[in-house]
């Protein structure tokens, strides 16, 4: 039917409802008898019924308005009741008493009914009392902490300990601890949850005080309560810090009403009868026709029913309305009338009848009801829509779910309407987030699971990557499997019908077809969709203030089915655009200013920086110039931009809280939009000078655009037109000329990445730690059937794998536009490296990540990103260079990501590990090493481990970490990193340098620290180590291993960087590697030395700790020196080794099981001692190694006993000044000072000043002191 919006020029304010003479002759009205009959039938009274026609008062036009008045009358008696009731005292408009009411800290909601705690215990009571009589209220348990709910009087005193119950005269009902109080607690009642309804019952007639948890009588609580003179009772309640309530006194109709029980605000009876009598003629008008051929009335379906401009029926309307109009403004008539109308014409009818009906009511409350009046009717509809969605119990078919999706979809399809609720309602006003979530059911046995899904089952393994394989599964235990997968199939299809309801909703906020002379939903919808991502981004950490993370999961799954069905349906009648497969953002809207990034930081770092900084880039690659007046004061306003004053309305909530008080509660930060920090606005506020990147322009061409706030955009402005690209203004010349799809979309997708960033990788990741603990549970306890997975949803999958191949296009088109990409919002690529991590780990153990279509691909383009932009140096910020970092780190510990870090481009590859053996020295360098470890393990002595022997019979804390996977190691590129090594001059000697400055570092920390935990073990007064020191000592334990495979590594792969000593800087390593490896050796295998000692007390935190790890990657390293090399090499290495005076033969001979001799005068050891062998770890160290082992003893045995029989004594004074190890080899000039080499070698690394003189250092020659001699002898 035509409404007013399509041109009909009909209005309330067209029908005088006055009885004047004219009213018959009015053009189309039908005859009298007819007309009469008509109104009789839509005006029947409903005490008596339709009279007989000879009876009744003949009706028209001119006595109608007596007649409805006769109708609508209310006894003034009942009316007058409602104002004054006995037993009660206080404003008939019951809400909290957020004035004096009230003790500790409370967020009260706007309309006083809402309350949050924000204290320790606060306590807040009603403004209205009951001393005589049956009455309750009831409340909305929004979370299922701890809470005291009840009644109090008003002597009650109550502090931050002490809440409702805990005092005479106040008494409670706690469902968080299933306990009634009154000043002391016994058992009562049964536990609640969020969404439960909790019915406060108080009989002053007999003395006893009960509760109701969902229409359920709990039972008497209290008896023989207070009574008489001055006893009157108050609704209160007491709760904890972030605790959450709504209270319904009678403002709304009450859900659980008991009979014989008055809420504490009584109903509007005369309104809500006046309101049913008025409804009962209007479903008489949708249920009648007019044949004024015939002359006769007809009975039609409402859903048949059509406005065609018949004036008989339009005068009907309007007296109905005139009436009806202002009652549909209240609260309570609007949900108790015409929402359950509604909701009767939805169950009524298919999906298309109901959408037919109530576009018919809604084409006629905005014909004949003003503006106004159908806004806040339509405010109040929607509002009670989602609170009965969110907070309806769970039944097994979801009806109740799916009943008010429909109605929300009914509404929602009607133009005007939508386009009224977006804009002020949906994200100003209500959550409508909600819509798009699905609860999980309170209770299993409610929600009727065990009968859907009769049987448990959990696997026996999981198919991530690294896991063992598990036994073949039972007969039994395959039957079980199945019967759970057919629950789960039928659990799952009726999720759907939900999900698909939910869909739709999201599908008319995204019509983009609906202009009709306004603005579209879609752009609607963006407006507000921004202002909703910007107030979770700004509001982090302010729980009141955010959209719950599990919504967001629901509201980004919904958005994703959306936009992907209109980014297809676009691509179907545009053949030039992509398909939704092939999405991804252009990198324009990351600098031209269309979209707002609020203070999101940038890749380069702060946008105020980059506009300034990268401005040339902009011109001649975007074609985009900042009018420098702009530029200038967007400078000026980053210099006070700390200074400046919040608004009013923000400073009101902070002042209060300082002061402490209850006060009412601020629309969540998602409802109302805080002030935008203006450092971090590129080009929102400014206005830009474009030109299109098609081609040069001349100065005249130049088109001045300026860009506008999100609330100020039009569709052109988003869209573009014939001389504007809109969103993709500034396109760099590296992006392709056709269009992806429409422009809108493209900033829906945008959000998508956003909302995925802000909380939605978070809530997966809490969900699967549910998913893990049912897993331990099914393991300990696989015969039990108390433990209920969710259903696995591969759909889901899907929607994440499509977010993280959207992200990678992202990337690399933006990679592409060089110095541009700084602008690119770090959260695509955290989100990049979180969506995978998701995808790899949140959705097991029934979907795995390989059975993804185009799996290996993506593996490889993201490893492409992760391998190149790890050191980019456009990317400044700190975290998400550790990001990227990690990522790469955790990429390598698993062979099939490995595997694709191997099938990147080779120039790729080689760059990779170029940055990776960048010296150590000014980054971060622990994950670069961790990296390079990974790349060895399983290819070093003794290395093949997956866990340390010794905590082979402990369980991990996560068996899933990336430690904790099998060796993968990369021939491939361990090739590349020897290439490097040994072709580039530099690349070794500053690498090696690095890596034994930082070994030597860390392991003297570690020693420092195991001699402070002795100590303190050791003392005989009780005393506690720091855990925080107890972490930090394994972590520099762990890395001295790490550093000494990477040492173990490189001289396995290139040993002539330390043997041939041709090159300039190879004694001087091999002289520093020996030293560093005697040192560790003597440290560790010291009979009852410091590290024996704190290793047996196996502390918590040093479990890490041991002999095995540290001794086996030494002993690789002198394997590789004294038994792989050449035979030049071997004999290099082994003078080197020996003449360094730390070495000791015996820290060798421990390695075998051979103890130290004891020292004269000290006990023997026990005999049951153990001592430490690589023998004892067969299961670890090859028959091979350990004969190399032998071999490498059995040489250093004999090489040491030549040295001693040749070596001759050397006086002090020729000894090295620095060092007092080695003789004196070197002298500086031109100062002339002396030492061995190794000690300026080593000097020369970093410095260039002499030790002595800090002269400058211009050369260094050798020095004997026997050639030296004779050379001044000959001289004289």
């Amino acid at each position: 039917m035509a409404s007013k919006e399509g041109g009909m020029a009909f209005s309330r304010k067209s029908y005088k409802l006055t009885s004047d003479a004219e009213k018959s002759r009015v053009t189309g009205l039908v005859h009298e008898k007819l007309l009469n009959d008509y109104l009789h039938r839509v005006f029947s009274s409903p005490d008596h019924g339709p009279a007989a026609a000879t009876s009744r008062k003949p009706l028209s036009f001119q006595n109608l308005p007596e007649h409805l008045d006769q109708l609508l009358h209310v006894d003034e008696e009942e009316e007058e009741s409602q104002e004054q009731v006995e037993g009660r005292l206080g404003p008939s408009t019951v809400v909290l008493d957020h004035t004096g009411g009230f003790e500790g800290l409370l967020l009260v909601d706007d309309d006083l009914l809402g309350v949050i705690g924000h204290s320790n215990f606060g306590t807040i009571r009603s403004t209205t009392c009951v001393y005589k009589g049956k009455w309750i209220y009831e409340v909305l348990i929004s979370s299922q902490g701890l809470m005291q709910i009840g009644w109090c009087t008003i002597n009650c005193r109550f502090n931050q300990e002490e809440g409702v119950g805990d005092t005479h005269n106040s008494y409670a009902y706690d469902g968080n601890r299933v306990r009634k109080w009154n000043v002391t607690t016994t058992n009562y009642g049964k536990a609640w949850a969020a969404g439960d309804i909790v019915s406060c019952l108080i009989d002053l007639d007999e003395g006893t005080l009960s509760f109701s948890l969902n229409g359920v009588s709990l039972g008497t609580a209290f008896e023989n309560l207070s009574r008489g003179l001055g006893m009157a009772y108050f609704p209160a309640i007491s709760l904890s810090f972030k605790e959450s309530v709504a209270f319904n006194f009678g403002s709304r109709p009450l859900r659980y009403p008991v009979a014989g029980y008055r809420p504490l605000q009584d109903p509007p009876s005369a309104d809500l009868a006046r309101a049913q009598r008025l409804l009962g003629c209007f479903r008489a008008v949708l249920s009648v026709e007019l044949d004024p051929v015939e002359g006769r009335l007809v009975e039609k379906e409402s859903s048949e029913w059509q406005l065609q401009g018949q004036p008989t029926i339009l005068l009907t309307l309007a007296h109905i309305f005139h009436h009806f109009a202002p009652l549909l403004r209240e609260v309570y008539v609007v949900e108790a009338v015409l929402m359950s109308f509604l909701l009767g014409v939805v169950e009524a009818g298919s999906p298309e009848q109901a959408q037919t009906v109530v576009h018919q009511v809604l084409d006629l409350l905005w014909l004949f009801m003003e503006d106004y009046e159908v806004q806040d009717c339509l405010k109040q509809l929607m509002m009670s829509l989602l609170r009965l969605y969110r907070f309806s119990p769970i039944v097994p078919d979801l009806s109740l779910q799916i009943r008010y999706l429909r109605l929300t979809i009914a509404i929602l399809s009607h133009q005007k309407s939508r386009k009224f609720l977006l804009s002020s309602v949906l994200f100003d006003v209500l959550r409508s987030v909600v819509f798009f979530y699905i609860k999980s059911p309170l209770r299993v046995e409610e929600a009727g699971l065990q009968e859907l899904i009769p049987t448990t089952w959990w696997p026996h393994r999981s198919p991530r990557e690294g896991k063992e394989e598990v036994r073949e599964e039972t007969s039994e235990e395959r039957l079980r499997r199945r019967a759970y997968e057919r629950g789960c199939q039928r659990l799952k299809k009726r999720i759907e019908v939900v999900e698909e309801l939910q869909v739709q909703i999201l599908k008319l906020l995204l019509n983009n077809k609906d202009e009709n002379g306004g603005e579209a939903s879609r752009y609607i919808f963006l407006t507000k969709f921004r202002k909703f991502l910007q107030e979770n981004a700004s509001g982090r950490g302010n729980t009141p203030m955010l959209c719950p993370p599990e919504y967001m999961v629901c509201f980004l799954h919904r958005l994703i089915s959306a936009l992907r069905f209109y980014w297809d349906e676009y691509k179907a009648s545009n053949p030039r655009t992509s398909f939704s497969e092939e999405a991804y953002v252009p990198p324009q809207i990351f600098y031209n200013g269309k979209v707002d990034y609020f203070d999101l930081q940038r890749l380069g770092g702060l946008l105020s920086h980059l506009r300034k900084t990268l401005k040339d880039d902009l011109a001649s690659k975007a074609n985009i110039l900042i009018d420098p007046l702009e530029l200038q004061a967007t400078t000026m306003d980053d210099l006070d931009e700390d200074e400046e004053p919040a608004p009013a309305a923000a400073q009101r909530p902070m002042q209060a809280l300082a002061v402490g008080g209850a006060l009412p509660l601020p629309r969540p930060g998602w409802l109302s939009s805080p002030t935008l920090g203006r450092a971090n606005r590129f080009l929102s506020t400014a206005a830009v000078t474009l030109m299109t990147p098609r081609r040069p322009l001349s100065a005249s061409e130049k088109v001045k655009v300026r860009t506008l706030s999100a609330e100020q955009r039009t569709r052109e402005d988003i869209e573009g037109s014939q001389w504007n690209e809109g969103l993709l203004v500034g396109r760099p010349p590296e992006e392709p000329d056709q269009p992806l799809t429409e422009n809108s979309l493209l900033e829906v997708l945008d959000g998508a990445v956003m909302m995925y960033n802000l909380s939605v990788h978070q809530q997966l990741g809490k969900m699967v730690g549910v998913s893990d603990d049912v897993n331990e549970y099914a393991m300990a306890l696989r015969d039990t059937e108390d433990k209920l997975r969710r259903c696995p949803k591969q759909e889901k999958m899907q929607d994440i794998y499509w977010l993280l191949r959207v992200c990678l296009r992202t990337i690399e088109h933006g990679d592409r536009t060089g110095s541009l990409f700084a602008f690119m919002p770090e959260f695509y690529l955290s989100v990049a490296i979180n969506s995978y991590s998701a995808l790899k780990n949140y959705f097991g153990p029934v979907h795995s990540m390989e059975e993804l279509p185009g799996y290996e691909e993506t593996l490889t383009r993201l490893a492409a990103i992760l391998a190149k932009h790890f050191a980019d140096t456009r990317i400044v910020g700190t975290d998400i260079r550790d990001s990227l970092m990690q990522a790469l780190a955790s990429y390598v510990c698993y062979p099939n990501s490995l595997r694709a870090v191997e099938r990147i481009p080779e120039e790729q590859r080689i760059a990779m590990v170029k940055n990776l053996l960048a010296p150590y020295e000014q980054r971060p360098w622990a994950q670069t090493n961790w990296i390079l470890v990974r790349l060895w393990r399983g290819c070093g002595f003794g290395y093949r481990y997956t866990r340390l022997p010794h905590l082979l019979k402990t369980k991990p804390e996560d068996a899933n970490l990336p430690s904790l996977q099998k060796p993968c190691p990369s021939t491939l590129l361990q090739q590349h990193m020897a290439d490097l090594l040994r072709e580039g001059s530099d690349v070794a000697p500053s690498f090696l340098n690095s890596v034994l400055n930082q070994l030597n570092w860390a392991f003297s920390e570690f020693i420092g620290m195991i001699q402070e935990i002795h100590q303190a073990a050791e003392r005989l007064e009780r005393n506690f180590v720091d855990s925080r020191q107890l972490k930090v000592c394994a972590t520099c334990f762990d890395l001295s291993v790490s550093l000494l495979r990477v040492l173990e590594m490189t001289i396995t792969l290139v040993p002539e960087i330390f043997l041939d000593w041709a090159r300039p800087t190879s004694e001087m390593l091999l002289r520093r590697l020996a030293q560093l490896l005697n040192q560790v050796l003597n440290r560790v295998t010291a009979e009852r030395n410091l590290f024996d000692r704190v290793v047996t007390l196996r502390l918590p935190g040093l479990e890490s700790v041991d002999h095995y790890p540290i001794l086996v990657a030494v002993t690789g390293i002198l394997v590789r020196l004294l038994v792989h090399g050449p035979a030049s090499g071997t004999e290099r290495a082994t003078s080197v080794l020996l003449a360094d005076p730390c070495f000791q033969l015996r820290s060798i001979s421990y390695l075998l099981g051979q103890p130290e001799p004891p020292a004269p005068g000290t006990a023997l050891p026990a005999p049951d001692r153990k001592h430490f062998s690589l023998q004892s770890y067969t299961d670890y160290i090859s028959v091979e190694e350990l004969a190399q082992v032998e071999q490498m003893l059995a040489h250093l045995t004999s090489a040491s006993a030549q040295v001693a029989a040749a070596s001759l004594p050397t006086s002090e004074e020729d000894l090295c000044p620095i060092c007092y190890a080695h003789p004196i080899s070197a002298v500086f000039q031109p100062c002339g000072h002396k030492s061995c080499k190794a000690c300026i070698d080593q000097h020369l690394m970093n410095n260039k000043d002499c030790f002595f003189c800090k002269a400058t250092i211009a050369s260094v020659e050798d020095w004997d002191k026997a050639a030296n001699a004779s050379a001044t002898s000959s001289a004289a």
